[in-house]
């Protein structure tokens, strides 16, 4: 006579739930994970764009960007991921003018993102750097990540 084993069934089965209602809690993308996450980037990587035009007194205090993002508009809860996000980023040109540029960033389920700006405002995808040079121009369209637990 063979015995069957359920008891460790049983607990695979209630070690997998669990493992599923964690993943239930809180959404790991949110508004605010977003809105902190993208405006450190913005600033960084527009300070690395004046730099490729020669222009070096920009910095990331001075550039000062801050982040407003909204996903699909008032009647869609800003959590999730998704590419209907929709980032304003308010900053300091390297002119010393304010700007605001809106952003459509595409997020992803694993804490990464991608984001294109208006290349009014931050120029077109190659730029020609102070050696003459044609470069990717690092604020037209970049990706970063965020921490989900923050």
């Amino acid at each position: 006579m063979t015995r069957t084993r359920t008891i460790p069934a049983t607990i695979a089965v209630a070690v997998a739930a669990a493992a599923a209602l964690a993943g239930c809690g809180q959404p790991d993308v949110t508004r605010a994970r977003l809105e902190r996450a993208i405006g450190p980037a913005f600033a960084n990587l527009y300070v690395q764009r004046a730099d490729l035009l020669g222009e070096h007194g920009v910095t990331v205090q001075g550039v000062a960007a801050s982040t407003a993002c909204d996903r699909g508009g008032p009647k869609v809860p800003d959590v999730g991921p998704g590419p209907d996000w929709i980032c304003m980023v308010h900053f300091t040109d390297d002119q010393g003018q304010p700007q605001d540029g809106k952003f459509e960033v595409q997020v992803r389920a694993d804490a990464t993102y991608v984001a294109g700006g208006p290349s009014k405002l931050v120029g077109q995808a190659t730029l020609t750097d102070s050696h003459g040079r044609d470069v990717p121009n690092p604020v037209f369209e970049f990706d970063g990540a965020f921490d989900p637990d923050n």
